[in-house]
């Protein structure tokens, strides 16, 4: 069996959207400098930017991804990202945490809507056949899956930026879990840590 890896990037403040996330502000207002990264640069939610993933920050992402065989995300995320135009862009199927399983996408849009984290985990292994479960958030589904001591893996993008307001990683997380320090990769966006999660 592969790992369970969650991944996510947040601010320096620990700040993983702005305020005001969702359909129209997918990272929140402000919250698109978290993933300059993720874009090769600065860009907006009107689609201003010609840049793409490069250097450092496209050879840490290849490098995580190439493992995936099936990924989960929370209902939030699916929603504050359109769906993704309606096509899962990821590697293997996509398994979407939520209590609104109503509205399931056409099996070919590769996503299936599962009400509980063990059952999303239960069909994500399965379907990864031995290879990697990627968990890319929301924070709920990543702190919940860690409570549950079900991450091998905690990856965590830290863009230079202090948002000052938004949604959390770990607000309201009580546990107390050891990690230690796998991979770290910097660049001008963010730096990455993947971290070991012991058990």
């Amino acid at each position: 069996m592969g790992k369970v890896i969650a991944s996510i990037t947040t601010s320096v403040d620990g700040f993983i959207t702005g305020p005001e996330d969702g359909p129209r502000y997918g990272l929140g207002k402000g919250g698109e400098r978290l993933h300059y990264w993720v874009m090769g640069g600065a860009w907006t939610y009107d689609g201003g930017h010609n840049f793409a993933m490069h250097g450092p920050d496209k050879d840490f992402y290849d490098n995580l991804v190439a493992g995936f065989g099936a990924g989960i995300v929370g209902r939030g995320m699916y929603d504050a990202a359109g769906a993704w135009g309606g096509t899962n862009p990821f590697p293997g199927p996509l398994f979407v945490l939520t209590h609104r399983t109503e509205g399931q996408p056409a099996a070919e849009a590769g996503f299936t809507f599962v009400s509980g984290l063990d059952e999303a985990l239960a069909q994500a292994i399965e379907k990864a056949d031995g290879a990697d479960v990627a968990i890319g958030g929301g924070a709920d589904v990543i702190r919940q899956a860690l409570a549950a001591g079900r991450l091998d893996e905690l990856v965590l993008s830290t863009a230079p930026v202090i948002l000052g307001a938004g949604k959390r990683l770990f607000d309201g997380f009580d546990h107390d879990v050891n990690l230690v320090i796998v991979k770290t990769v910097s660049s001008t966006y963010a730096t990455h840590v993947r971290y070991a999660v012991q058990k």
